[in-house]
């Protein structure tokens, strides 16, 4: 596959992009929520032509145009279904697992319900380390007045959650506020979005109950572990890295400079070329690319 297909799910409609040969190593992406594959595409090209790995990206349940499960949503819940897409698309073998934000914190449970799944783990602004969280979730996580905000989301609405995602608001294009706004305008968006905030978070913050046990959790299968941040995030702190860096003493880590929420794109090429590195080194990664050869993705 080289774009977006429909797959079918456990009866579940599913969207994902599958590129790169089968027999090569498997990076998984998974994004942030009430977002959707379309954050990793600076990255396809890079990972698959240039640097010759097979990339797995979906839309996760609830999220993008994939629908949702019938069961309340969780970080469990968003795990097994991202564990059910791999097995519909025949992909067995450990993979390296790259969560942004949401993502993150979807890549640490999956560990923790399948580890066998998981050779490697890259979190790049992830969910999980910190209370303190940009205040237009907090406020999707609130009662009532959080509803109403999931269900309408403006142009202006989806143009400020745009530019608060980037350090350099270019980045937030018509293009990319318009697909916010198509997804936004799912019928099940709204509600999931809304859903999934309650549960993980409140008015106040990120709840602490399910981030220490799933940390607690994910320490049992110690991995591979990079952790990236950009340190203008106004999603996520950069703040959160001192606690991650506690938490995971293993992982590598690296901090972009002048970079938001999604280094991915707004710095495709240091980004691609951190990630072929570390799994590169892995006992599962292939081969490093000559930097020359990176340059020109």
């Amino acid at each position: 596959m080289s774009k977006p297909s429909i797959i079918d799910v456990d009866g579940r409609r599913t969207r994902v992009r599958v590129d790169g040969h089968p027999d090569r190593p498997v990076i998984l992406m998974l994004h942030g929520i009430g977002r959707s594959l379309e954050d990793w595409a600076p990255q396809y090209q890079r990972l698959d032509r240039m640097l010759g790995y097979r990339t797995i990206a979906l839309d996760m349940p609830g999220f993008g145009f994939s629908t949702r499960p019938a069961a309340p949503m969780s970080l469990p819940v968003l795990a097994r279904g991202v564990a059910r897409t791999l097995d519909v698309l025949g992909e067995r073998r450990p993979l390296h697992v790259v969560g942004n934000s949401l993502g993150g914190a979807v890549a640490l449970q999956l560990l923790t319900l399948q580890p066998e799944r998981v050779a490697s783990l890259v979190l790049v602004g992830s969910a999980g380390f910190g209370s303190e969280v940009n205040p237009m979730l907090r406020m999707l996580a609130t009662p009532g007045f959080g509803s109403v905000m999931a269900r309408h989301t403006t142009r202006t609405g989806a143009r400020l959650i745009e530019r608060e995602i980037y350090a350099d608001s270019s980045f937030a294009t018509q293009e990319r506020i318009d697909h916010a706004l198509a997804i936004a305008r799912q019928p099940e968006a709204g509600p999931t979005l809304h859903e999934l905030a309650c549960e993980l978070g409140t008015f106040r913050g990120i709840r602490r109950k399910w981030r220490v046990e799933l940390l607690a959790e994910a320490a049992k299968h110690p991995r591979p572990t990079l952790i990236m941040w950009g340190d203008r995030d106004r999603i996520l702190p950069v703040d959160q890295l001192a606690a991650a860096r506690r938490l995971l003493p293993h992982a590598q880590t690296h901090v972009f400079p002048g970079v938001g929420h999604m280094p991915q794109i707004e710095c495709p090429h240091r980004f691609a070329e951190l990630l072929n590195g570390f799994i590169s080194s892995s006992p599962t990664g292939s081969p490093r690319v000559a930097d020359a050869e990176l340059r020109r993705a």
